[in-house]
């Protein structure tokens, strides 16, 4: 199978297969790539630990902060305790929430996320109103002559033409 045939698979497998978290598995927001396919999760305790991207993510689908994905704890591991099986995405996280299996540490998250989120774009909204009428903060080029205009030389101009 080439690389092209292979990426589009795991992204259609990814994007819109709707699956449970089952037996063992369990869902953790990452808080941080570490680096070798490598991500620092927290479960809904608030437990942090290490994730390991499969191979057949790698250069396929990227996962940053604040995603929140499906693992599988392995044994082995004395840093590393689980391996990433899915990546959930909004549709996803919805259909989790609708079947009632989505940790409640989670949820709280979430709201003041939401609440936060609203609260920027509303001083974003206030703060733009103000500046459109200041533009005495914009950056000046030096490197371009200042061109002042005033209404005395428009209506000499104006005056000398007729």
């Amino acid at each position: 199978m080439s690389s092209a045939t292979k990426r589009k698979h795991v992204t259609r497998e990814v994007e819109q297969e709707f699956n449970l978290p089952e037996g063992g598995q369990i869902i953790v927001k990452v808080v941080a790539g570490r680096g070798n396919n490598l991500h620092e999760v927290e479960d809904h305790t608030g437990d942090n630990f290490l994730v390991s991207m499969p191979n057949k993510f790698r250069k396929n689908v990227w996962i940053k902060r604040g995603d929140f994905v499906v693992v599988n704890p392995i044994e082995e591991g004395d840093k590393v305790k689980a391996e990433i099986c899915t990546i959930l995405y909004k549709e996803q996280i919805k259909y989790i929430k609708a079947e009632k299996l989505w940790p409640a540490g989670f949820e709280k998250a979430e709201e003041t996320a939401q609440d936060l989120s609203k609260l920027k774009i509303k001083e974003v909204n206030s703060n733009s109103e103000e500046e459109s009428d200041d533009e005495s903060d914009l950056f000046q080029n030096t490197n371009r002559p200042v061109h002042e205009e005033s209404e005395e030389s428009d209506s000499d101009t104006d005056s000398e033409a007729d």
